[in-house]
């Protein structure tokens, strides 16, 4: 475990990350049925499918459970990628806030603090395997162990997913992936960090290959904001 952790990790761990790759899986797989497929097709499909994709936004719900406090927030928003590595999770409620990478920078604006956090992307991009994936460099299969949870359905026949990085050091043990059962759009995405705090997405209105501009991935601090070097 680091000894420290900058202001944007501690918003935005990097197993936050995962849930871009959860939103790259929300595509539809033909010829769903009532057992759940071969785990080697699946991925071999997710792995395929996300090499076609540009880019997408959903909709999510976040929550977020403090261990120690045994207390949970609840936010929402929109999120969106552009391949490669650009990302941005504009949250709405019950405050506002944004974290966006591109290829130079990454910004954390807080408009009620009227403060800006700024670091390097380069360091984001190269920290773990999940980041390496989105921005094309990384495989599934390479970069991490998957299988089925047990057991593979939940209730509603939908499917269990457990990702287990082999990058040592990763900021979470393992990712929970819930996958609808006749879509295989990713319902859901939840991760343990390694203080025991645990964060689940719900994601909603995906829209993949929609053309969106990097523009939408710029940012310029607003006058009269403060702003820190991490």
């Amino acid at each position: 475990m680091k000894a420290k952790l900058n202001k944007i990790e501690l918003f935005f761990p990097a197993g936050v990350l995962a849930f871009c790759l959860a939103l790259f899986w929300a595509v539809v797989f033909p010829g769903a049925s009532t057992a759940a497929p071969p785990l080697e097709e699946v991925v071999d499909r997710l792995q395929r499918i996300y090499e076609k994709t540009q880019d997408f936004q959903a909709g999510f719900i976040q929550e977020t459970t403090v261990k120690s406090i045994r207390k949970t927030d609840t936010e929402s928003g929109t999120v969106y990628f552009k391949n490669p590595g650009q990302m941005l999770w504009d949250y709405k409620k019950p405050k506002a806030k944004k974290l966006i990478i591109n290829a130079q920078k990454a910004w954390l604006y807080l408009p009620q603090d009227k403060t800006v956090y700024v670091q390097d992307s380069g360091k984001i991009m190269k920290s773990e395997a999940l980041i390496k994936f989105l921005s094309g460099l990384g495989k599934l299969n390479n970069d991490f162990t998957i299988q089925y949870a047990s057991p593979a359905e939940d209730p509603d026949g939908n499917c269990l997913l457990l990702l287990y990085p082999r990058e040592k050091g990763a900021s979470y043990s393992f990712l929970r992936m819930t996958v609808a059962k006749n879509n295989f759009y990713i319902l859901q995405v939840g991760f343990d960090d390694v203080m025991g705090n645990s964060t689940l997405l719900r994601f909603s209105n995906i829209k993949m290959n929609s053309g969106l501009s990097s523009k939408l991935f710029q940012f310029q601090p607003p006058p009269g904001v403060s702003i820190f070097k991490m």
